[in-house]
């Protein structure tokens, strides 16, 4: 696809992802003018953003895995109309707890649209040119974050539209989002039974929720060291530890946990959580600082987060161009590191009087490092899976993402009331008052007296900057993670290839036609036909894994899919050591399971092959216990057709050649009777189709070869030739004579130059007129008309 296509697909999608990332940005500004309204406490604060955050965790591993599986436009489309229904919800509340059922619905909706994001854009970018495009998508984060607090700011201080149009505003855009992405999202849809892990999803959304409710409560309602926190921290490890019992054995499971073999993804999965816990835990109370420490309006609050959002814009643009031209991307994992680290222990200094320069420096800082972080710890995965499991480990980064920042959001906003309260009944006590005022809720600044005014102020500040300090060692933790993480470049395209450590497949044989060349090295050896493997009998490979169980070693084994996860059947495996050497062979079942017996553990290179299909290769280090490897073999493709003239008729042997990219012939043959070509076992791609015929002028066209046979038909257009003579008056052949071809508007078609017996001829041309001009005595200049071959002599005489 080109740049421009590539755009308009994505342009519904961006929309959509604004719209979801509006619905929290939109409210942040407002929430705590919704909170006093609504009569609500400190903890129904945190609560509203948690309810949002954790139903877009647990339900980004549900989308994942559905689009793995069904159509990705559909459930993008999907998540908008339940975001549309959540907002309408929340637009209607009348009391906290309904609030916080709308705003669950709608994280629904927004965790399909995260989720998806991510994983449409692999499906239709290479990794090497992702980088780019998740740039623009940092755009569309920042556009979002700016708009969000203005818009909702602007909002609550109109009076006749109020606070509940911040959930209104999205609506519009969520409506055409839908019709764009209607319009310009075309996306192949693949067909097989979808298979969702229910009971895992059930699970996992269980033990976070449990989870983030002891985080919430604890320290508040009950000690952190209770009978309370016991049941529920012990509830929390029981359901994770039935939740990995439960995707072991599922079919389709939630969270495949063979993807955390992969090191990269498990160290991407833990530095994920840490930044969602230090970024959405810290910032999600920046408005609460603006408004409540520093006495700013809504609007303002909102105006005066430009600095982190400008900083996220700009440095998730520049990194991901920057990602694009190179293929390197850690390094802008460890600048981001550092600049969160940073930012978050800067941010720990502010009070409720800190000069704003400084505090907008702090905010470019945090900026900085959630633009170079976020996006490309998915970029990283992204880069090391194969593309069949693209949504799952998308969204199980980001699962482990909102997962951090729900429980960042509800660690901190229990903290934060903590630390609040201190300090507001020892600035009060130092006043001679001894009850907080709104009594435990959000109180209004503006109505408050002079000193105790200035008290709250301080005590926001105060409490608002230890968030950010306890929030520092999080970002640390991560920047460590992130020095662990093994660069491997970006891929150029897309492969079915997912490990970083093997090489690269081994390429399939060239493939034949009726008469098979190799470029200018003569005829390929015809293609021996591959009789079918025998059927192992179930009585056989049972005796053949008994064996390999009585046999000293280890033992290789899983499954061979194709690249639409269907079983690749008897496909052949061959193991061999490093130094070449074959140790052992073995057949793929019918459902496409091997077992492969290995000689111990150590360092070994895993050949598999299958007809139709290209060869793929690994290397693979196996220790003490039997290793797990799934692999995919790509189908591979052929092209036929038939070589026409202009009236329909077959052209007999006529050369056609196949070509690759880089100009290099890949497979040739000749047309047969009926003026059929036929290529097989041609590897998926893009390709230049060349034939030349006698009579007719030779064609060139671009042919996309993708699985299984393709069709190109083409069209020769019939070819002129001109021969003659050039002579000299009177005398005979004139040699060394130059003879110009023109056509009728005077561009030079040709040049020839005549041998000793003076001839001169030019092939390849379309009927029609041209002029022809011989000189080397005075030039003699002739019209002539094409109908075929034809036959022109020419005489040339010295000047009189």
């Amino acid at each position: 696809m080109t740049h421009r296509q590539i755009l308009e697909a994505l342009s519904g999608l961006l929309l959509g992802m604004f719209v979801a990332i509006l619905s929290s940005t939109v409210v942040s500004n407002a929430l705590p003018t919704i909170i006093v309204d609504l009569h609500a406490s400190e903890t129904t604060y945190t609560w509203v953003i948690t309810a949002a955050l954790l139903a877009t965790t647990v339900s980004t591993p549900i989308w994942g895995k559905l689009a793995d599986l069904m159509s990705k436009k559909l459930l993008v489309q999907a998540g908008l109309v339940v975001y549309v229904i959540g907002s309408a919800i929340a637009g209607l509340s009348q009391n906290p707890g309904m609030l916080i059922a709308a705003r669950v619905v709608q994280g629904l909706g927004a965790g399909g649209l995260t989720a998806l994001a991510q994983v449409i854009m692999a499906v239709m970018i290479a990794p090497r040119e992702r980088g780019r495009y998740s740039g623009y998508l940092g755009a569309v984060f920042a556009l979002a974050t700016i708009g969000g607090p203005l818009i909702g700011g602007v909002i609550v201080d109109t009076s006749w539209l109020g606070w509940r149009w911040c959930f209104y505003v999205g609506v519009p855009f969520a409506v055409i989002a839908l019709v764009v992405l209607q319009k310009t999202l075309h996306l192949p849809t693949r067909t097989r039974e979808v298979k969702v892990d229910w009971i895992g999803a059930a699970l996992i959304a269980a033990s976070a929720s449990l989870l983030l409710v002891w985080v919430s409560f604890a320290g508040n309602k009950y000690d952190w060291l209770s009978w309370q926190t016991a049941a529920m921290v012990g509830g929390t490890i029981v359901l994770a530890l039935l939740f990995l019992l439960v995707e072991s054995r599922a079919a389709e499971p939630i969270v495949p946990l063979r993807l955390f073999r992969n090191r990269t993804m498990s160290l991407a999965v833990v530095a994920s959580l840490l930044v969602g816990v230090a970024m959405f835990g810290a910032t999600t109370f920046l408005s609460q600082y603006f408004q409540l420490a520093r006495g700013e309006t809504p609007t303002m609050a909102g105006v005066m987060t430009l600095p982190m959002i400008l900083g996220l814009a700009v440095s998730s643009t520049v990194a991901g161009q920057i990602i694009t031209r190179t293929g390197r991307w850690k390094v802008f994992l460890v600048i981001g590191g550092l600049f969160l680290t940073a930012g978050f222990a800067l941010m720990g200094t502010l009070r409720f009087d800190t000069a704003y320069w400084q505090v907008a420096i702090y905010m470019v800082f945090l900026g900085i490092g959630v633009g170079t972080t976020m996006q490309n710890l998915v970029l990283a995965v992204q880069n090391q899976v194969r593309p069949s499991e693209l949504g799952a480990a998308s969204s199980v980064v980001a699962f482990f993402r909102t997962l951090g920042g729900a429980i960042g959001v509800a660690a901190i906003g229990a903290v934060l009331a903590s630390r609040i309260t201190g300090y507001l009944e020892e600035g009060l006590a130092r006043l001679g008052v001894h009850s907080t005022p709104g009594g435990g809720s959000l109180p209004k600044i503006s109505t408050l007296p002079a000193p105790v005014r200035e008290v709250v102020e301080s005590s926001y500040g105060h409490g608002i900057g230890d968030v950010f300090l306890y929030s520092a060692p999080c970002a640390l933790i991560a920047l460590i993670v992130i020095l662990l993480v093994k660069e491997v470049p970006l891929r150029t395209a897309h492969t079915e290839q997912a490990t970083a450590e093997a090489p690269a497949p081994v390429r399939s044989p060239v493939p034949h036609g009726r008469h098979a060349h190799n470029g200018d090295r003569g005829p390929l050896p015809q293609r021996v036909r591959r009789e079918p493997q025998p059927v192992p009998s179930a009585v056989m490979l049972e005796a053949a894994d008994h064996l390999a169980q009585l046999t000293p070693g280890g033992s290789i084994r899983g499954f061979i899919r194709n690249g639409e996860g269907v079983p690749v059947p008897y496909a052949n495996l061959t193991l061999i050591d490093l130094r070449g050497h074959q140790l052992s062979r073995a057949t793929a079942q019918a459902g496409g399971r091997y077992d492969l017996w290995t000689p111990g553990s150590g360092t070994f290179v895993l050949i598999a092959s299958a007809a139709e299909h290209e060869p793929q290769v690994a290397t693979l280090v196996v220790g003490d216990q039997p290793l797990d490897f799934d692999l995919t073999l790509t189908s591979s493709g052929g092209l036929a057709g038939t070589v026409r003239d202009r009236n329909g008729v077959p052209v007999p042997d006529a050369m056609v050649i196949l070509t690759d990219l880089r100009g290099e012939v890949v497979v040739s043959c000749t047309t047969g009777a009926d003026g059929g070509f036929s290529f097989t076992g041609t590897a998926a791609g893009t390709y230049t189709l060349a034939v030349s015929a006698t009579g007719h002028r030779p064609a060139a066209l671009p042919v996309e070869v993708g699985s299984g046979q393709n069709r190109q038909d083409v069209e020769l257009l019939p070819g002129a030739r001109l021969r003659g003579t050039v002579r000299v008056k009177g005398g005979g052949p004139l040699l060394d004579a130059r003879v110009t071809l023109l056509d009728p508007a005077g561009n030079v078609v040709g040049t020839a130059t005549t041998g000793e017996d003076g001839e001169y001829g030019f092939a390849d041309l379309a009927n029609g007129q041209y002029t022809v001009i011989a000189t080397g005595y005075p030039p003699v200049a002739d019209t002539v008309n094409l109908t075929g071959e034809d036959a022109h002599d020419m005489w040339l005489g010295h000047l009189a």
